[in-house]
């Protein structure tokens, strides 16, 4: 089982705006509401290409309720922790002249609701997949990547961490079966300005390798991605060709469908595809791929 984990899931609010003109009374176009976060983009995507897996971390109030029944509405299963005060948080993203978000705090969790994730994590079994992903709220030690790395370690379970920064440098000791940088986060880990070239990327990749990584899966944008897998092959793929629509939830995209190209095959060549394609899919419309417009692009890969 792939299981995911989100800290601060959301509720995106995504609302068009022709026009739009701050300081004044704005009249929306169009408006939309998706279940959203970096972890619950990847169970999404994962449930859209066929693969199950369930969602974990914290909901509270209404908006919380409302995601819950957002994901069931697709078939995502979740294991949420209720926190009983506050909102799960509300996401505003305007599409006018310029893409604008405003996004919420989110609840306050406290020690008690982080022990009882910890004790779901107990759970788990060797064979299974986790995926951590994205920033850690305020109110969490600024440790529980280590924590989570620490009950799951030497269980045969696989975890891929999309992180930046010092969080993920400090997880690379606990070897993660998957990192997935992009070429301006690869550079900001070595204090260097987006790297450009393969040369560059390959350098900085076989670094984190040699801190402790498995695979290093590094996203180019419109440049496609580069794989280094843990037994030091390197693997480059262009993107397939399309207009980008919208960049939100590209990279958790290309992360659902290397996994789902991976559990599928055991293959890193076919993970890379599957994982440009998803990405590239949701990049090229408003939400997030669907099997058939991952396929479409399979096919359309040299």
């Amino acid at each position: 089982m792939i299981y995911t984990i989100t800290f601060n899931p959301s509720l995106d609010y995504v609302v068009q705006v022709p026009g739009f003109t701050p300081g004044a009374i704005n009249r929306t176009a169009e408006e939309k509401i998706y279940p959203g976060g970096k972890g619950v983009n990847v169970s999404l995507v994962l449930q859209n290409l066929g693969v199950k897996s369930k969602a974990l971390g914290f909901t509270a109030g209404f908006s919380g309720q409302e995601l819950k029944r957002l994901l069931a509405a697709t078939g995502v299963a979740y294991d949420f922790i209720d926190i009983p005060e506050g909102y799960t948080r509300i996401n505003v993203k305007i599409a006018g002249v310029k893409e604008t978000a405003i996004n919420g705090q989110g609840p306050h969790i406290g020690q008690q609701e982080l022990k009882l994730l910890l004790e779901q994590l107990e759970q788990l079994q060797a064979g299974d997949i986790l995926d951590l992903s994205g920033s850690i709220p305020a109110t969490l030690p600024k440790d529980v990547y280590e924590q989570i790395m620490q009950i799951v370690a030497d269980r045969d379970i696989k975890v891929v961490v999309d992180a930046t920064g010092e969080l993920l440098l400090r997880v690379l000791k606990y070897h993660p079966f998957l990192i997935k940088p992009n070429h301006e986060e690869l550079g900001d880990l070595f204090g260097l300005p987006p790297l450009e070239t393969e040369a560059e990327i390959l350098y900085c990749a076989h670094k984190l390798q040699e801190q402790g990584a498995r695979n290093i899966l590094v996203s180019r944008g419109s440049e496609g991605a580069i794989l280094l897998d843990e037994k030091g092959v390197v693997r480059i793929s262009s993107s397939p060709k399309g207009k980008l629509v919208n960049s939100v939830g590209a990279g958790d995209s290309m992360v659902a469908g290397f996994l789902a190209g991976y559990v599928a095959t055991e293959d890193y060549e076919q993970a890379l595809r599957w994982g440009i394609c998803a990405g590239s899919a949701s990049a090229f419309q408003e939400w997030l791929a669907s099997k058939e417009d991952v396929e479409k692009l399979l096919g359309e890969l040299p």
